[in-house]
């Protein structure tokens, strides 16, 4: 948008780089210039083969013996007069005449003597006015190259220019430049919403002025990393027809003590210059963060970058339509008076996509991407838990590589199956040697796992077991979550638990013995136990309470001092009730493996085999005490399909139970596990 065509002043170039010295090319020009002549002055003067002889009495013989072809009387600028010219002697080295310089004293006996010996001559006199320029000019063009190169060209490359340090920084996104818009963002559509109010009132502001009300001066865009925030904000830039400044929250902070305030003040003046406009100011916690520092004392160049943050946000007027959208995903770090309402008035969550949402991000990234007819993106979707959208956009990207390295025509489930494995728990590491009793090992504690997923009932459906070895582990057990879940219950993190101590129960009901393996197992069971005592209320000895966590990260100082609120006595309690909760979860994955060993065996035998199992292969064993041919699947299928549309599914009594907690509790991992 030109800033002309509503009677704004022109703002800065785009990219944020200064206008560039008119006569920067012009001095460079003389600089070459005075060097070059400079240099041909000391070449000539090096390469000069004249004969200098003396006046008398070589000189007057040579004249009188007709020795000179020709001859040039030099009149200096001094006063002095030199005589120059060719002899009739030829040099042997060039075949040329060889040059004569005579020095002479001014006197009209020099002609006399020219004429009455029959040798040609003229006057030659020097320009004084070119003479003096050029001596005078060379020395000071040289002083001012020399000043320009070591001085000047440093200072402009440390600090762009010396003059500029306290300039903002901001870049200016015009259209033409950025092609995002809303159509490329999804699974954030709450917050799409929200700032496309932002940006009708910049477009029409009157239309929420006649009733009274003002648009909110700041809105803070909080997220986990990999959301979209910044790619939020392009998309505003892509759909808003106004100047639109972004920079970053690092950009302030200089060396210097007083340039980041400069900045800030000097970015709002810009705003205000290309009013309707929008600032992005993006990881604003590295500018922002709370001038409270408790330990260590604070940073003065840091606050002083915050004070004039905080009073330019609430010193111009609204109404002038300068909107700072800024975007941390550490808003707990930031100063309180900057989240106050007047400065950012609100707050836009933007939380790691949902199931329909990750299918819509998938299906975005993917529009260039060659896929197989029979892809299904949301199968991939309801496996992806915990992904954010740029773990998404790596996933596509990562199944692409690998069809490409496979030579496939197209990208197909299998690829996109082994990315997903690869961006969450890293590459197959098949150079991992182990020996057969490792490798018995691990099938065992892997089996473990998944029969203990697949008999619990209130489990997620079990996708996949394998013992090949990728990132930490030496094998996994995947399961794929049938929905978001922003609730969990006590008897599905009981479930979850059982689940995750079924390795070490295999182990020391097969070998009798038990290894390191389960390492991650134990903390993430413990993890889960500790989470339903303290934060959650759900041990029946301590009751509906929530105790905190005495190893919470401790920030700026501000929990040092803290006094917890209970005793070494519930500390104890808490201990124990974590205790049991692990040890009643072992205790029943033994009890479940040890009434299933004949299909535990059957599981192990056929990853030592296979190296990997389908969760429905797994769920034949069990039910069928072998694996069903396709005939049989088939069959299977067809029947359990006619059964489905005639009568529903009963639902269990456990599930008709009302939930009547109102506040939300946290969210554990309900993706895949990994042992």
């Amino acid at each position: 948008m030109d800033n002309r065509q509503n009677g704004t002043p022109p703002g800065p170039r785009e990219g944020g780089e200064p206008p560039k010295f008119p006569a920067r090319g012009l001095a460079m020009w003389l600089l070459l210039l005075a060097m070059s002549l400079t240099m041909f002055q000391v070449f000539r003067q090096g390469q000069d083969n004249e004969l200098r002889v003396p006046y008398h009495p070589d000189f007057v013989d040579m004249v009188e013996r007709g020795e000179i072809a020709r001859a040039e009387i030099v009149l200096e600028v001094s006063g002095q007069q030199y005589v120059r010219g060719e002899l009739l002697d030829v040099d042997p080295k060039t075949s040329r005449p060889r040059q004569f310089r005579v020095d002479v004293p001014f006197s009209d006996s020099l002609t006399e003597l020219l004429i009455s010996n029959g040798v040609p001559f003229e006057y030659r006199p020097q320009n004084p006015y070119i003479w003096s320029l050029i001596t005078g000019a060379i020395p000071f063009l040289l002083i001012i190259g020399l000043l320009y190169f070591f001085f000047f060209r440093q200072m402009r490359m440390a600090g762009k220019g010396a003059m500029s340090f306290g300039k903002s920084r901001a870049r200016l996104l015009t259209r033409d430049k950025n092609k995002i818009t809303f159509g490329a963002i999804a699974g954030i559509e709450e917050a799409k919403e929200e700032v496309h109010e932002i940006i009708e009132f910049l477009k029409d502001p009157k239309r929420f002025q006649k009733l009274g009300g003002r648009i909110p001066k700041g809105v803070l865009l909080v997220g986990p990393p990999g959301t979209g925030k910044t790619l939020l904000a392009k998309a505003i830039a892509g759909e808003a027809e106004v100047p639109f400044f972004s920079i970053s929250g690092s950009d302030f902070v200089e060396m210097f003590v007083g340039v980041g305030a400069s900045r800030v003040r000097d970015m709002f003046e810009q705003g205000k210059k290309n009013a309707p406009c929008i600032i992005f100011i993006d990881e604003i916690d590295a500018v922002g963060r709370s001038r409270f520092s408790g330990i260590g004392g604070g940073h003065d160049e840091r606050e002083q970058t915050l004070n004039a943050l905080l009073v330019e946000m609430d010193g111009f007027d609204t109404q002038e339509g300068v909107i700072i959208i800024a975007a941390t995903n550490r808003p707990d770090v930031l100063d309180p008076a900057l989240l106050r309402p007047g400065r950012f008035d609100r707050q836009i969550m933007i939380d790691l996509p949902t199931l329909e949402g990750r299918a819509a991000i998938l299906r975005i990234h993917s529009k260039k991407i060659k896929l197989a007819d029979d892809l299904d993106l949301r199968r991939v979707a309801r496996g992806t838990p915990g992904f954010s959208g740029a773990d998404l956009a790596n996933l596509i990207n990562e199944a692409a590589l690998l069809a490409a390295r496979e030579n496939a025509d197209r990208v197909g489930m299998p690829h996109l199956e082994e990315a997903r494995d690869k961006v969450r728990w890293g590459r197959e590491r098949r150079s991992r040697l182990m020996d057969d009793n490792e490798k018995k090992l691990t099938a065992y504690h892997e089996g473990g796992h998944a029969l203990a997923m697949l008999l619990m009932e209130e489990s997620e459906p079990l996708h996949k077991v394998t013992i090949i070895p990728r990132g930490q582990s030496l094998g996994s057990t995947m399961q794929l979550p049938e929905k978001d879940r922003y609730t969990e219950s006590r008897q599905k993190l009981l479930a979850m638990m059982v689940g995750i101590m079924g390795g070490r129960a295999a182990e020391e009901l097969v070998f009798g013995d038990i290894t390191t393996g389960a390492y991650s197992d134990l903390k993430q069971a413990t993890k889960i136990a500790r989470m339903m005592v303290c934060e959650w209320g759900m041990s029946p000895l301590l009751g509906p309470q929530s105790f905190g966590n005495r190893e919470e990260t401790l920030f700026l100082g501000r929990e040092v001092n803290r006094n917890f609120e209970f005793s070494e006595e519930t500390s104890r309690k808490i201990d124990q009730e974590v205790s049991r909760l692990a040890k009643e979860a072992y205790d029943h994955a033994m009890k479940l493996l040890g009434d299933h060993r004949k299909e535990l065996d059957m599981v192990a035998e056929l990853l030592l085999e296979r190296e990997t199992l389908d969760g429905r292969e797994v769920e034949e064993i069990v039910k069928h005490g072998r694996l069903l041919t396709e005939v049989e699947r088939a069959e299977s299928a067809d029947t359990s399909d006619r059964a489905a549309s005639s009568t529903p599914p009963p639902v269990p009594e456990k599930k008709k139970k009302e939930r009547s907690s109102d506040s939300a509790m946290g969210e554990p991992e309900t993706g895949p596990s990994v042992a």
